[in-house]
């Protein structure tokens, strides 16, 4: 049986199913959580995997791609392993640094979870949530770094409904986008919808309609991969990294992900805390990989 779960409606299942197929796993029963199922809900409380539960018989084996889609804190991992060896159920992950362990051993006469799979299963979680945690530090002071210099995060305001109409009929008098833009305070990508079906009658000059971008495709590092999944993102952000196909490098991967120049340009812009920041500590790993990143972005053409 297989078991699969997304954070949010704009994430896919995609990654995962790639782990699973390269291992091997076609098997055609798989629960599924709904979109944005809580992480912090306990996974016995989680719909698809008490259907699990129910479904699953003695001698089953229960498949996830990696631990984080099942649990994230170290209590959740005992109570879950608890009831598989109550069901006689086995859990076999295939991604991750729990994929080499059998987290099911069980001393032989006492039937307890064996002392050294208890250690490093709370040694393990522990780290993750440590790892979790600073990251969430990180984002934070890099937010905050950003505002002091004026930069403004989150989405850019769309045209508000009082001005529209006026924004309208300026641009049918000639007005330009650039200009317009500059006016509201807005991207161009705002006057732009406003101005939507005025459009083909009303062709905008070159400078203010470039021709779209082409698809790039970059070998994102997997620690850059790990942390803008947990980051709030922008649709089409989200949407390319949820496409990127993992390939294995070593111990770990990288993710080639296929998008326009600009949304390379802001997943960069995304993880830039992971070049520390207001005096936390970068974490040498993943701000190597933040470089890589870097330099193949760098080389992409304006």
């Amino acid at each position: 049986m297989v078991y699969k779960r997304v954070s949010t409606d704009q994430q896919s299942t995609a990654r995962q199913d790639l782990v699973l197929a390269e291992a091997g796993i076609e098997d055609p029963v798989a629960f599924e959580e709904e979109a944005g199922t809580s992480s912090r809900l306990h996974p016995l409380q989680r719909p698809k995997f008490g259907e699990l539960l129910t479904y699953a018989r003695p001698g089953d084996t229960v498949h996830i791609s990696e631990m984080l889609r099942l649990v994230r804190g170290n209590q959740h991992i005992l109570d879950v392993l608890d009831v598989l060896h109550r069901d006689r159920l086995a859990l076999r992950i295939h991604d991750g640094a729990f994929s080499a362990m059998d987290l099911t051993a069980r001393h032989p006469r006492t039937g307890e979870l064996l002392s050294t799979v208890k250690f490093m299963v709370q040694t393990l979680a522990a780290a993750g949530e440590l790892q979790r945690d600073l990251q969430r530090e990180l984002t934070y002071d890099g937010l905050r770094a950003a505002e002091a210099k004026g930069n403004k995060g989150g989405r850019r305001p769309a045209v508000a409904v009082a001005t529209a109409a006026g924004v309208r009929t300026a641009y049918l008098e000639g007005r330009s986008i650039a200009a317009l833009a500059r006016d509201h305070r807005v991207s161009r990508g705002a006057i732009r919808t406003a101005v939507a079906d005025l459009l083909p009658e009303h062709t905008a000059t070159e400078e203010d309609a470039p021709a779209p971008e082409p698809p790039v495709t970059l070998d994102m590092p997997g620690k850059v991969a790990d942390y803008l999944r947990t980051t709030e993102l922008e649709p089409a952000e989200r949407a390319a990294l949820d496409q990127g196909v993992a390939l294995q490098r070593g111990q770990g991967y990288t993710l080639r992900v296929s998008a326009v120049p600009t949304v390379h340009r802001q997943h960069l812009a995304r993880c830039q805390p992971l070049d520390g920041c207001q005096g936390v500590p970068a974490v040498p790993a993943q701000r190597k990989a933040r470089r890589e990143y870097e330099n193949q972005v760098s080389a992409l053409t304006p």
